[in-house]
């Protein structure tokens, strides 16, 4: 019996290593990918696990709709379910090559089902570039450790098993099978730094260090190494200051901690909440509102999908909030209803026994929350209770008729209660962000 070529033995050994779930292929259809699913797609054991791939149009090339198609006619040709994502890419400050990865990774995140696994063809060449970019970029140990092998993506993982393996073997698989591949021409564009790197700055390095992929990948691992290290003490840290009612940080323990652990628990608490890590000059304007902010102030710092506060000596993060009209209004029988800020109001039980009117706050409401001896305006209960200034325009107001009987689901009268909670029904509003 003829012996597996080395990409298919490789991928092998990876599958056996790791726990059981679908597969799901991220497939450009550039001859990495190709290579990846082609020999993902010959083996039974993957068979086994529902392999299926995603496309992403980005949209931004001419020929992008072109090349869906011919993703879809490959993966048509090895019997693969094949499914394709049309994405808006709006570049931001870090440029249209990260804004279209941020926005493919999020449309997959959707998609992917429990426990599967997103499968990536990054190989050793990519953590090369990548830990170059990273360094020239200023990144500290998590940066420079590279690309992990897996990681958490929506309600499954990110898996990259070819982290180990060379270009050159994917490449060679391509040729081998004679398998046909998309070209994307803004891979030849010098003027991103990627492709500079790939082009001009490694083949000059190895030139003159033929062994500094190897060299770039063993820093790269010790910095790994040292990330995993202080990764117990952050948490720890983490523990202590984070907020986990609000969701919100002590900003001056936060600052209080040694820059080592400062940035990869900032980092953390920012993906915990699915939102993305700052820059460099980003964290630092963080770093100076947090330990300048006057009393009474609420500085904002903002990047790309995200809204990052800093108010009553803590740190806020949000998405930026969808923009919604303040005089908005509907009547309400307790059907899910979605708001114009994308959060929603449910009910579950039996009908409900009026019509209300949900709107948005104007200014001067007032309720006696059940249990409570006094009628208070809305301001002294936001104040009281600490809900954060740029929640409360969003937060819905219930009537009926004229008389305000819920807010949100954070307080109800006597008659909302009854109302919206009468007879074991269950009222909640889920916010939008």
């Amino acid at each position: 019996m003829s012996k597996p070529d080395p990409l298919t033995a490789t991928i092998v050994a990876a599958l056996r290593d790791k726990p059981e779930g679908p597969l799901c292929i991220g497939f450009s259809g550039g001859p990495d990918s190709t290579a990846l699913l082609h020999a993902l797609a010959s083996l039974p054991q993957a068979r086994a696990r529902h392999v299926r791939a995603i496309h992403v149009d980005h949209g931004i090339h001419p020929d992008s709709a072109h090349w869906a198609e011919r993703a879809r006619q490959f993966c048509s040709m090895l019997e693969v379910p094949c499914t394709v994502l049309k994405v808006h890419v709006q570049p931001s400050g870090e440029g249209l090559e990260a804004a279209a990865r941020h926005a493919r990774y999020d449309a997959i995140a959707q998609r992917l089902s429990d426990g599967e696994w997103l499968v990536l063809g990054h190989h050793r060449d990519d953590q090369a570039e990548t830990v170059l970019m990273k360094l020239l970029r200023g990144a500290g140990p998590e940066g420079l450790g590279g690309m992990r092998a897996t990681r958490a993506l929506g309600n499954g993982a990110l898996w990259r098993p070819l982290l180990h393996t060379p270009r050159a073997m994917l490449r060679e698989y391509v040729a081998r099978h004679d398998l046909p591949s998309i070209h994307d021409p803004s891979n030849d564009d010098t003027r991103l730094s990627r492709n500079l790197l790939r082009q001009q700055v490694i083949p000059a390095l190895l030139t003159q260090w033929p062994h500094a992929i190897e060299s770039i990948l063993h820093s790269a691992t010790l910095c790994r190494e040292a990330t995993d290290a202080l990764k117990v003490q952050w948490l720890e840290a983490f523990a202590d200051i984070h907020d986990a009612s609000t969701q919100s940080i002590d900003a001056a323990a936060w600052l209080a901690l040694p820059p080592g652990l400062r940035h990869p628990l900032l980092d953390h608490w920012l993906h915990e909440r699915g939102l993305r890590a700052p820059t460099s000059a980003q964290r630092q304007q963080i770093e100076r509102q947090a330990r300048d902010a006057a009393p009474g102030t609420r500085p904002l710092i903002h990047w790309s999908g995200v809204d990052l506060y800093v108010w009553k000596g803590r740190l806020w993060a949000r998405r930026p909030p969808l923009p919604f009209d303040a005089d908005w209004s509907t009547h309400w029988r307790g059907e899910p209803l979605t708001l114009p800020d994308g959060s929603q109001l449910s009910r579950q039980g039996l009908p409900m026994p009026a019509t209300l009117t949900v709107r948005f706050r104007q200014g001067g409401e007032r309720i006696k929350p059940m249990g409570d001896a006094h009628t208070r305006e809305l301001r002294d209960l936001f104040q009281r209770h600490a809900i954060p200034p740029w929640e409360r325009p969003a937060i819905p107001l219930l009537f009926e008729g004229d008389a305000l009987v819920a807010v949100g689901d954070l307080w109800l009268n006597e008659r909302g209660h009854a109302l919206l909670r009468g007879d074991g029904a269950i009222f909640f509003w889920t916010r939008g962000h």
